[in-house]
């Protein structure tokens, strides 16, 4: 981890990473679901003009929201999918929009497993076919159990995803190992039963994270950088824990990973949104606890993000080097200049935003029913105030509305 120069706030240190990329400071833009692609998974001006607003902000790093690698398999509507090169043009003018002024720009790369809600007619796969706790989200069908072949696929669709967005521009990639996706559910003791190669043994059930890291690396090379978003648990008795998590990221320091980013929880204990039933995530930085654990024991590029809002936390945890990098995410749809306000030495942006406004809830809402609930963005955005204003697309939020009533 680098030294923090004196007078200089540890935020606005730049960091170099095992890959040789350095990031301007120590924000980034933790990944969101934005769901502004086209009927074909392409992404739309409109996304593109939404991260050079966020890059015009003074983010380090960007890191996308959820492109999937496989059109059979979405987690909401509109979501972006890279699985070939027939529109990577459009591609290449998103990885550009967020490279204006220095920032760089990650693709966060995914798999939704048995939380597929579409296409609606495709039944969804998954390691064991051990459908959702969750018996009001009826959406949901029961998975079908993968065999090794399709294993294997996944894994090479990880590395060809990866090979692509790094042709188009972007700076790396960050594979999606948390929240109860794919790779997240052969973790899970809970949702993966296998006997085979793929299950069983944590050594088993890690298997597929560690090959498709070894894929993707191989795919986008050493100078690029290479992220995995981890749970630091699934908050769910017999479900993954701390102690597993943490023997995870040894695992992961040893495949030279370039970044990793600690979050936590999945659709049944959403604990990324402050809802897990754990003291921990009841608090700022829900998740800081491990974060301190890991630093003991790894000498592995950490991201903490989760419950992020005291400034003066941040430079601590920045300074003292427990980790290196801090990640946010819905501040940024409040304040997509909020990078700005940090480096500044703006102590209290993140207690502007209106109390009687619950993102948490409302994201919640959201995750849970698919509803394309998404920034509303148009050629007048770089006006930074409107997109504060208007950062939910309204005609959508009725829905959410008749959800909770």
């Amino acid at each position: 981890m680098e030294q923090v120069k004196d007078k200089i706030s540890p935020l606005n240190q730049s960091l170099t990473l095992p890959c040789g990329i350095t990031l301007p400071n120590r924000i980034a833009k933790s990944a969101m679901s934005e769901q502004l692609a086209d009927r074909h998974g392409s992404p739309t001006t409109d996304l593109q003009q939404l991260y050079a607003v966020w890059e015009r902000g003074g983010t380090g790093l960007l890191i996308t929201g959820n492109v999937m690698i496989d059109h059979r398999a979405f987690v909401e509507p509109r979501n972006v999918v890279l699985q070939d090169a027939q529109f990577l043009q459009a591609h290449r003018l998103w990885a550009q929009a967020a490279h204006a002024n220095g920032s760089k720009i990650i693709m966060q790369i995914n798999h939704p497993g048995r939380v597929a809600v579409l296409p609606l007619l495709n039944k969804p796969i998954a390691p064991s076919a051990v459908g959702l706790d969750l018996p009001a989200m009826n959406i949901i069908r029961i998975p079908r159990e993968m065999t090794e072949t399709e294993i294997c696929e996944q894994i090479q669709r990880f590395a060809t995803t990866a090979s692509l967005a790094v042709e188009a521009g972007f700076d790396g990639v960050q594979v999606h190992a948390a929240h109860g996706y794919l790779i997240s559910q052969f973790l899970s003791p809970l949702a993966n039963t296998r006997t085979d190669q793929w299950g069983g043994s944590p050594e088993n059930r890690r298997r597929i994270l560690i090959e498709t890291v070894a894929a993707v690396r191989q795919a986008i090379g050493k100078d690029k950088i290479l992220s995995v978003k981890l749970n630091s648990a699934d908050f769910q008795k017999d479900g993954l824990s701390q102690e597993e998590s943490l023997q995870i990221a040894l695992a992961l320091e040893r495949q030279e990973i370039d970044l990793l980013e600690i979050s936590g929880g999945n659709y049944e204990s959403p604990a990324q949104l402050g809802y897990a039933p754990d003291r921990h995530a009841q608090r700022d930085a829900y998740f800081l606890d491990y974060a301190t654990a890991l630093a003991q024991i790894s000498k592995i590029p950490l991201m903490l993000t989760g419950g992020l809002r005291n400034v003066e936390l941040m430079n601590n945890i920045v300074a003292d080097g427990t980790v290196d990098l801090v990640g946010l995410a819905r501040p940024f749809a409040l304040q997509p200049d909020l990078a700005q306000q940090l480096l500044a030495g703006n102590l209290c942006p993140l207690q502007q935003q209106s109390p009687a406004l619950d993102i948490n809830r409302l994201m919640l809402i959201y995750s849970l029913h698919g509803m394309q609930l998404s920034f509303a963005v148009s050629v007048v955005v770089s006006n930074l105030n409107s997109l504060r204003a208007c950062f939910i697309r309204w005609s959508h939020l009725r829905h959410v509305w008749d959800l909770i009533f």
